[in-house]
């Protein structure tokens, strides 16, 4: 790394701190202590929780006096420092684990459904399957139309994210009624893998950025909880075997992707038979 960065390599060293929970040897010691001087100072204010990444206060007097309120992408990390992260326009590679949940045949449930009782079906999916991402800590990149997504990076899921994804899904089929005798309240299929990918802030023409993961990963996630059945995850052989679950017995299914061009396989848990 150079002795001077340019803005964009010092934004992609920034994405690569804020995504695995570690620096680089090329980053800046200013910059990290700056970090540590942040956190010092906001150690010493009172409230929780408390943002993982500079240690401030989101709630309480103190929090609240400040500015500080939870960020978007999860209760878990500050408004300040996703603005901030979202201000770098750079990326960095990582390897995450993403979970995409779907809820089946929404165009049918909302003909029979009126609008607002529609609203409040999917309200109640979103509350659900985020409060389960949140509480994995996930970041929670999106919840549009009739889908939630995951993302679980290093330095918030932690090393084990592929683990921790599963389980979320699991979690989110059980909260959804799957296991439920009389049959869930939202029909739900979900997809998870385990990649490497550049995640980083994209920026729009009137200024907005949102974080964008880049490469095949996102899309081999779409596509799995796309053909997963009411009631299925669908697990990449990455995900299973980042998680250690490659050995246990559990359906197969090979199948045909858009978008990829050769045959995956995928391992197939539910919340009856595997939990």
């Amino acid at each position: 790394m150079p002795d001077r960065m340019t803005d964009r390599e010092m934004a992609d060293e920034i994405w690569y701190w804020y995504l695995n929970g570690k620096n680089r040897a090329g980053f800046p010691e200013s910059y990290l202590r700056g970090i540590q001087m942040i956190r010092a100072i906001h150690g010493i204010l009172p409230g929780t929780p408390r943002c993982r990444q500079c240690d401030a206060p989101i709630a309480g007097w103190a929090g609240k006096a400040l500015g500080y309120r939870p960020s978007t992408l999860t209760p878990r990390l500050c408004n300040r420092c996703e603005e901030m992260i979202l201000k770098n326009e750079g990326s960095a590679e990582v390897e995450l684990s993403l979970l995409f949940a779907d809820v089946r045949g929404s165009t049918s449930i909302s003909e029979q459904k009126g609008t607002r009782e529609y609203m409040e079906f999917i309200q109640h999916f979103y509350k659900a399957s985020a409060g389960v991402l949140i509480d994995r800590n996930a970041l929670v990149n999106r919840l549009v139309g009739d889908q939630a997504i995951g993302m679980f990076v290093p330095a918030f899921a932690g090393t084990d994210h592929a683990a921790v994804a599963i389980e979320a899904a699991l979690e989110i089929l059980r909260l959804t009624g799957h296991a439920d005798p009389d049959g869930p309240w939202a029909p739900v299929g979900i997809g998870v893998h385990t990649g490497s990918a550049y995640v980083g802030a994209v920026g729009s023409k009137d200024g907005v950025n949102e974080i964008a993961v880049l490469g095949n990963a996102a899309n081999l996630a779409a596509r799995l909880s796309s053909k997963a059945a009411e009631g299925e995850v669908l697990i990449s052989e990455d995900a299973a075997a980042s998680a250690g679950i490659s050995k246990r017995k559990l359906e197969k299914r090979r199948m045909k992707l858009k978008g990829i061009t050769r045959p995956v396989t995928a391992r197939v848990m539910t919340v009856t038979s595997n939990h």
